[in-house]
């Protein structure tokens, strides 16, 4: 399941701070490392991870093709958007059961003798 790939790869707090600044523009891998203050070896393999859960993808950028620009791939926070739609609604409707089942209790209907 790709939502499983997804939670995983936004389990890591490093991984989320990454997605945080990708929300703002591209990055560099180096420039994120260095805002995350954590290593590029380090950062590189993050990247990696979010790559694999498609949730960012790398752009070589210019003549140069050392350099890669990060980006967000937003259809992919798309399907998790849906996925936590769901489960909202559902718990909606269970709260809203449960209220309803409380208030019946607090309040019963007066029987006739």
């Amino acid at each position: 399941m790709e939502l499983d790939r997804t939670f995983a790869a936004l389990a890591d707090s490093t991984r989320r701070g990454a997605i945080e600044r990708l929300m703002s523009r591209p990055y560099p891998a180096g420039r994120l490392a260095a805002a995350l203050d954590v290593s590029p070896p380090v950062m590189s393999r993050h990247l990696r991870v979010l790559r694999a859960a498609g949730l960012v993808e790398e752009d070589h950028q210019g003549a140069d093709a050392r350099v890669r620009l990060y980006r967000l791939r937003p259809e992919r926070f798309g399907e998790l958007r849906r996925w936590l739609d769901e489960v909202e609604r559902y718990w909606t409707r269970e709260l809203a059961a449960f209220q309803a089942h409380v208030e019946k209790k607090r309040h019963p209907s007066k029987r006739r003798r």
